[in-house]
């Protein structure tokens, strides 16, 4: 690959400072285009794993059962909100 030796080679010549930016400058281009994760031969993730990797699981607190008991809440929480009506 000539192409990458003559980048070395010219970054060779750069002061150190320069250097260093470079190199900052290559931390955030890593930042802002992370490498794509490897296949997971076919199988894809679950939503669940999928939400935990982002941090979206356990960044608030609900009531336990609230997949079951949501309407019930939601009604009471109506009335008491819009209670004047």
């Amino acid at each position: 690959m000539p192409e990458f030796e003559q980048i070395y080679a010219d970054i060779n010549t750069l002061p150190e400072e320069a250097q260093i930016l470079l190199l900052d400058f290559i931390k955030l281009l890593k930042k802002c285009y992370p490498k794509p994760e490897p296949e997971n031969h076919g199988e894809e993730k679950s939503l669940y794993e999928k939400f935990e990797e982002t941090g979206l699981i356990g960044c608030c607190s609900v009531e336990e059962n609230l997949s079951t008991s949501y309407k019930e809440i939601l009604a009471n929480t109506l009335v008491t909100k819009y209670d004047y009506r």
